[in-house]
This record gives structure tokens, C-alpha cells and sequence, in this order.
């Protein structure tokens, strides 16, 4: 599958945007398990364009990342096309435009999923930010904005002709947020259009190496994006890989799987500090699959979310390994 010149290879699965999840660290250790691309934290025109320091530093991207795509979001078209140019000069492999973010801070404000309730005004971005940049540019959005307004299959075509390289669709409307179960059913249907030339992405509830699977197969998608899948377990595009290519996968020992959670908590505080880095990523130690249905584990798991300093944190991932895996723990240090 390609998105302009960018090649991500047959039957890609890519990391998908999320905010205060896909940091740098993050990205690159899911591009490392085998995500054939990664995405940004979502990025807000108007916070990029007046220069916050927190949205900038967002944009920062490194070579060992690539394919690396920038997200976008923003409901006015001179500042989304203000905001691309800034983009650009960052040097992403894609430039990304959110219109599918169900929250209410953004969908209510008229941004992210909230453009799905003003089509023109979407399509008019789409073309000007285009019109404005050589990085070829694609669009994450839903199926649309309530269960009475599914318009992918007609919306799909239009956001193609306005010049986008490649549209992913989450299998939800913006009233469901992420409740209830992702229906492909639309996406599939959306792929199976003769006039859709452009690749199709699917997106939602991909969450297992068997799921991705049946994503391919039977909806036709050209790739698909793991997101919440991911937290807590970037080693899943490896095991998504290995499914794909050979029909069965080999789980990671768990000693391995510890170390990278590790390594994901060092990484976060050396690019934020102490305090805010174990913040940071008690997410994915909240999220992770290495510890669901472990009998008895509610008191450790309380400790582990309240630990607040990085030596504490590494005692308690140490006693799990041992106490409840009956393993040798990798790294110590």
C-alpha cells in the first residue's frame, strides 16, 4: 500500500493518533515491534500558529520513526492552511487532518468529529490544505456524526476529489465516542466502491493479531490502525505481523515485555521529569494486558498507579514479575 510516494508495504498496520499516548518514545518503540507507520499526538492549528510551546514541541520527529505522520486538527481553513505550512517544514513522510476527535473540548467546538455536521466547511479545508503543501495530506474521520447520519460512503468519494492520498474511517459516529463495538460493516462498503482509487484504512477495535486478520480479509481495507490496542502493549504489531504473514505469532516472553515497559517509563521521564513522566505513562501500565486476570492483584495494582517516583515504580514492576510470574526479571538496573 502506498499514500503518495510513501510505501508502507502490503497489508500495513500502523499506530494510530493519540493524544497523550503516541509521544516519541512511544512511536518509536511501536515502529520498532513492527507498526509500519506512526502518527503524532493530535496537533491544534490555532495553539501551533500562536506558537505554544507544548503544541510545537510536538512536532518534533526523528528519522529512526519513519513513515511518521503529523495529525492536525483545527475548524478554520485559513488557520488549518497556516498550520499545514508550519507542518511541513517538520518534515513528516504524511500531513494528517483530524476529523474524527468525538471529544467534547474539540467535536464541540466545531473541530475533529464536529466538522462531520458541516461537510462543506470540511471539504473546503481538505482542498485548501492540499492546495498549501507538497506532503501529501490524508484524513482520519468516523462514519459520522450519529447513528441517523452515517455519510462515509457518500463523504469518502468527495474528500478524495479534494486531492487527499488516503482516508481512514473509524468504525464509530461521534455520539458513540468509544462505547458500544466499531462497525466495519460501512468501511467495507466504502473499500468495495469502484470510484474509491485512493487506499481505505480501517480503524477501531483492532485488539488482537486474529482481529486484524478479519479486518483484511473480510472487509477488503488496504491497511489498517491500531490505537488503544496499543497502550500498554506496542509489542502487539509484532504479533499482528507475525499472524500476517505466516498465520500464527509468537507472544513475547513476559520478562521482555516488562523490560519495555521499563523502558517506556525511563524514556518518559528523561523527556519530561520525574513526576510528570510517571504521570505520563501510567496509562499504559493502567492499560496493559501483561497484567489483566492476575488473581489478587487489585492491592498491587493500586500501589503500582500510586507510585510517584521512578525507583518505587521499578520496585513494584521487580515484585510483580517475580511474585505473580514466577520468572527472572531482565533488567534491574
Amino acid at each position: 500500500m502506498k499514500i503518495a510516494n510513501v510505501d508502507l508495504g502490503y497489508r500495513p498496520v500502523s499506530l494510530a493518533p493519540m493524544e497523550d499516548v503516541t509521544d516519541p518514545s512511544f512511536r518509536l518503540i511501536c515502529r520498532e515491534m513492527g507498526a509500519a507507520s506512526v502518527y503524532t499526538e493530535f496537533v491544534s492549528a490555532e495553539a501551533l500558529i500562536r506558537d505554544i510551546k507544548s503544541t510545537t514541541r510536538k512536532l518534533a520527529i526523528n528519522d529512526a520513526e519513519r513513515p511518521v505522520a503529523i495529525q492536525i486538527y483545527g475548524r478554520d481553513s485559513d488557520a488549518m492552511v497556516e498550520a499545514a505550512k508550519i507542518v511541513e517544514q517538520a518534515g513528516p513522510d504524511i500531513l494528517d487532518i483530524n476529523f474524527g476527535c468525538p471529544v467534547k473540548k474539540v467535536a464541540g467546538k466545531g473541530a475533529g468529529a464536529g466538522m462531520l455536521r458541516d461537510i462543506p466547511k470540511m471539504l473546503d479545508i481538505t482542498r485548501n490544505v492540499v492546495k498549501a503543501v507538497s506532503v501529501p495530506v490524508t484524513v482520519k474521520t468516523r462514519l459520522g456524526w450519529d447513528c441517523e447520519n452515517k455519510v462515509i460512503t457518500d463523504l469518502g468519494p468527495r474528500l478524495q476529489d479534494c486531492g487527499i492520498k488516503a482516508l481512514t474511517v473509524h468504525g464509530r459516529t461521534r455520539s458513540q465516542m468509544y462505547t458500544g463495538q466499531a462497525d466495519w460493516t460501512l468501511i467495507g462498503e466504502l473499500k468495495a466502491d469502484p470510484g474509491m482509487e485512493i487506499p481505505v484504512i480501517g480503524n477501531g477495535d483492532i485488539t488482537t493479531p486474529e482481529g486484524a486478520a478479519l479486518a483484511f480479509d473480510k472487509y477488503g481495507v488496504d491497511g489498517i490502525m491500531i490505537g488503544r490496542g496499543a497502550i500498554g502493549a506496542p509489542w502487539i504489531f509484532k504479533e499482528v505481523r507475525e499472524y500476517l504473514e505466516i498465520g500464527e505469532y509468537h507472544p513475547l516472553p513476559d520478562a521482555v515485555k516488562f523490560d519495555i515497559l521499563r523502558r517506556q517509563i525511563r524514556e518518559s521521564i528523561d523527556r519530561i521529569d520525574e513526576y510528570r513522566g510517571i504521570l505520563h505513562i501510567r496509562r499504559h501500565l493502567a492499560a496493559t494486558p501483561l497484567f489483566k486476570g492476575i488473581p489478587n492483584f487489585r492491592e498491587t495494582r493500586i500501589k503500582l498507579l500510586r507510585a510517584d517516583t521512578e525507583k518505587d515504580l521499578f520496585n513494584l514492576l521487580d515484585y510483580i514479575a517475580e511474585t505473580f510470574f514466577g520468572g527472572e526479571v531482565v533488567d534491574k538496573n
